[in-house]
């Protein structure tokens, strides 16, 4: 550039990617893992992955994938048609969802299921109503897409469950999309049948598309239903996308399979764009999940069974926590405390004023990994996952209550 040549240089990175954050529960669990391999004994609440192998039935079909040639090339991008036709019947099974092979995508995991949804249905300046707390990755993928996330904050007051008069209120003539999750990352909340229809009928009296993620639907405790809003409501049906995939249920987190269902027209639109992105899933991987979903249920009934011990164990001893107050979650497996009683209080001589600084404080002090409630909307949170061991989980915990003091 010459001493007269005033203009900018351009940007290296573009301003759509270069606003992205990076995911704060991956970005907790890989510091986590950092410092475990530095020596340290930090035990990490962070990840939102069980901790049990993926069912032995599965990987036997993987291997078996493995070995024929037909798997070694490119196979349709939305999917194998087997694997799509056992979707649908796994959904209609699980959730009571009727649904034909034609309106199923399956993607590579459930994080592009979220961004091709919001990608197929947005134009610029779209809004998209984002009940909080909310997954780190929903209001990234919005704006990705376009789209302007707009928070709609629920507190443990309310179970955080947000309601149709808050909704509407944060309505406006660019709604194009609600957002929903039940059960819900990171609260656990779990949204009751009645509140799901009212919720359902709000969106489709004013128009607003439903995407509702059911990744968790599976992993719900004290006799909680995990009601599916397109079957609460059928009229949804034309305006609403499901989100789901092997991750959770199954154990199958590095397998990388999701997938959406929806009206046909959106799906061929979503299958469009995925045969430019990244073509079909991994085929090996899609084999695998075709032996998941078309399976019994047995291995995610004993998951559920231990996450259902640890949560009861991680909430109490969190309720133990002087100035903490733990809602008891009903689904998923996560806790998220309420620890603004603790903001303003000295925590080994120094004082946080906000999660985030107080989960610094806990990592350093504690050697225990949290993620604070920044990455999911206000302060005042931690996010604590109990899919860990239980001998860990009462260490980590306890590590909480010697640092933090107990009531």
């Amino acid at each position: 550039m010459s001493a007269t040549d005033t203009t900018a240089a351009p940007a290296r990175v573009s301003a759509r990617v270069g606003g992205i954050s990076e995911s704060a529960t991956l970005a907790v669990d890989a510091k986590a893992k950092a410092l475990k391999a530095q020596g340290r004994p930090v035990i990490g609440f962070g990840a939102g992955e069980p901790d049990f192998p993926t069912p032995p039935e599965v990987v036997e079909a993987a291997v078996a994938a493995a070995h024929e040639p037909a798997m070694h090339r490119y196979t349709p991008a939305g999917g194998l048609p087997a694997l799509k036709e056992a979707i649908a019947a796994k959904t209609a099974r699980d959730s009571g969802y009727e649904v034909k092979a034609s309106q199923v995508l399956v993607t590579n995991g459930g994080k592009q299921a979220v961004y091709e949804a919001f990608a197929t249905l947005l134009d610029p300046g779209d809004e998209v109503l984002l009940p909080a707390p909310y997954w780190t990755t929903y209001p990234e993928a919005v704006r990705l897409a376009g789209g302007v996330p707009v928070e709609v904050f629920a507190g443990p007051e309310q179970g955080y469950l947000v309601n149709v008069d808050q909704l509407e209120r944060a309505r406006t003539a660019r709604t194009k999309i609600l957002l929903f999750c039940s059960p819900s990352n990171p609260t656990g909340a779990v949204y009751p049948r009645e509140h799901v229809e009212a919720i359902g009928r709000w969106a489709l009296e004013h128009g607003v598309w439903v995407v509702t993620d059911e990744i968790y639907e599976h992993l719900t405790y004290d006799g909680v239903e995990a009601a599916s809003m397109p079957v609460v409501v059928p009229e949804l049906a034309d305006t609403c996308v499901v989100l789901n995939g092997v991750a959770k249920t199954y154990a199958m987190t590095g397998w990388r399979v999701g997938w959406l269902l929806g009206p046909a027209d959106v799906v061929k639109a979503a299958t469009n764009l995925q045969s430019h992105l990244s073509s079909n899933v991994a085929n090996v991987s899609q084999r695998a999940a075709l032996a998941a979903v078309s399976g019994p249920l047995d291995a995610a009934h004993a998951m559920r069974e231990a996450f259902d011990r640890r949560r009861r164990t991680m909430v109490r001893m969190l309720e133990e926590i002087d100035g903490v107050s733990c809602p008891v979650p009903q689904g998923a497996f996560y806790a998220y405390p309420d620890v603004r009683g603790v903001l303003g209080r000295e925590v080994a001589g120094r004082t946080p004023t906000t999660s985030a600084e107080l989960a610094e404080i806990v990592l350093e002090e504690a050697e225990v990994a949290v993620v604070p409630g920044e990455a999911f909307g206000p302060s005042g949170y931690l996010r604590l996952s109990y899919a860990l061991g239980d001998d860990d989980l009462v260490e980590g915990v306890g590590r909480l209550q010697r640092l933090l003091g107990t009531v």
